[in-house]
């Protein structure tokens, strides 16, 4: 049996408008901090996993070598190469940031 894939959330004007009415809501004390907990939640930008290749299209995107893409995200020079290698695989913060980079450029993290 296949299971569903989540399809990919693309950032909603509508979303964030709902987003800034919950966030006044909870500022004027109407509404629980769980339930803007929740609200935040959906706002989150999605976290998807990346292939070796997509990571070396994406430093040699940005113009920036190894160790200067690992700068740009914390991480040891030897950590970008094994991933751009496909001999680890990023995640939790690293894949975050990566992420962002793909959507917005290391300008976006800097």
């Amino acid at each position: 049996m296949k299971t569903k894939k989540t399809p990919k959330r693309k950032p909603s004007a509508i979303l964030a408008s709902v987003h800034r009415t919950a966030a006044g809501l909870h500022a004027a004390g109407v509404m629980e901090q769980a339930t803007m907990r929740e609200f935040d939640a959906l706002c989150l930008t999605p976290v998807a996993p990346m292939r070796p290749d997509e990571i070396r299209a994406l430093r040699q995107r940005e113009q920036v070598s190894q160790p200067v893409f690992a700068h740009y995200l914390n991480v040891r020079k030897d950590a970008v190469s094994k991933w751009e290698r496909g001999e680890k695989k990023p995640d939790g913060p690293s894949l975050k940031l990566l992420n962002l980079v793909k959507a917005k450029g290391l300008r976006g993290i800097a």
